[in-house]
């Protein structure tokens, strides 16, 4: 097991900034990839953001140069910067780990370790 928690959320005006973290218990080094994800009411779970063990990012498109994910491994901590954040961001965001190889995926599907969530909420 990989515990992973999310902490950073909160409520912000639209065009404002947040920056949420994702601490993993254990050993980053056996962890390939961890991923941000964020998920409304009704909708499914939407990839946001991937980061590999290297340092290499993935993007959405729907956040491509508003936000940025980055670790800082001797912490055991990646980072999601938002800025020029939008009511659409409004969301659970969730923290995602993959222990397996492969590519950069933003699909929910191919993580196997999950953090409790932590609301984020843009007011216009």
């Amino acid at each position: 097991q990989v515990p992973l928690v999310e902490s950073g959320g909160g409520s912000v005006q639209s065009g404002g900034s947040v920056r949420l973290s994702c601490t993993a218990s254990g050993l980053r080094q056996s962890i390939y990839y961890i991923a941000w994800f964020r998920q409304v009411p009704g909708k499914e779970r939407e990839g946001v953001a991937v980061i590999n063990l290297y340092g290499s990012t993935t993007y959405a498109d729907s956040v491509k140069g508003r936000f940025t994910i980055s670790q800082d491994n001797a912490k055991n901590t990646v980072y999601l910067q938002m800025n020029s954040l939008k009511s659409d961001d409004t969301a659970i965001y969730y923290c995602a780990a993959r222990s397996a190889p492969g590519s950069r995926s933003l699909l929910a599907g191919t993580y196997n370790y999950w953090g409790q969530g932590t609301q984020v909420t843009v007011s216009s």
